[in-house]
């Protein structure tokens, strides 16, 4: 560990702290830490209307991959991409603040400070024909072919179902790992 390190890692369990959970979870949890992208580009406009951000390399392989499911007849949305410690923390709390248990908030979200989020590799992707962010997008045609094929353009699922981070099974989260050899 090096002393920038641990600077973030004092920061995320201060944030959980001040939160009200045990500051120790993400080692509990063995949870990664992902630190914010420094360098950015824009991916188009996710269903919110907002221009939405992934590192060049994630931003590249997203188009080729929308394109080639497009060729299929296959549409891929974009409903989230990057996004920061504060910003998720701010998601954290606004739950809390809704009245959600703690412990239900952080099986939805990754503490900030250990979203893959942060690190402009992950995107929330969807379909025209369900609702963003639920589990009835893996009845689509859109997650059918991200099965098949998102590996193939270095994408795969982040939290597949009894996933080892506790976290619910998200269908829609892709990570972009990068492409190892042919396609």
């Amino acid at each position: 560990m090096n002393a920038s390190h641990d600077i973030y890692l004092h920061r995320i369990h201060a944030a959980l702290k001040k939160l009200g959970a045990d500051p120790l979870l993400v080692e509990q949890r063995r949870l990664p830490v992902h630190r914010e992208a420094q360098t950015l580009t824009p991916i188009g406009l996710g269903t919110d209307g907002r221009d939405k951000f992934a590192t060049p390399a994630t931003a590249r392989a997203w188009a080729a991959m929308q394109n080639a499911a497009w060729a299929d007849g296959v549409a891929l949305i974009l409903h989230s991409a990057y996004r920061g410690f504060d910003y998720q923390l701010k998601l954290i709390t606004a739950k809390l603040a809704r009245g959600m248990p703690l412990d239900e908030v952080l099986r939805i979200n990754a503490p900030a400070g250990c979203s893959e989020h942060h690190s402009g590799r992950a995107l929330d992707i969807g379909s025209p024909d369900t609702p963003p962010l639920e589990e009835s997008f893996e009845e689509t045609p859109a997650f059918a072919w991200l099965a098949e094929r998102a590996t193939g353009f270095g994408f795969r699922l982040s939290f597949p179902r009894d996933n080892r981070y506790r976290f619910l099974y998200e269908p829609w989260h892709w990570y972009f790992r990068g492409v190892r050899g042919p396609r």
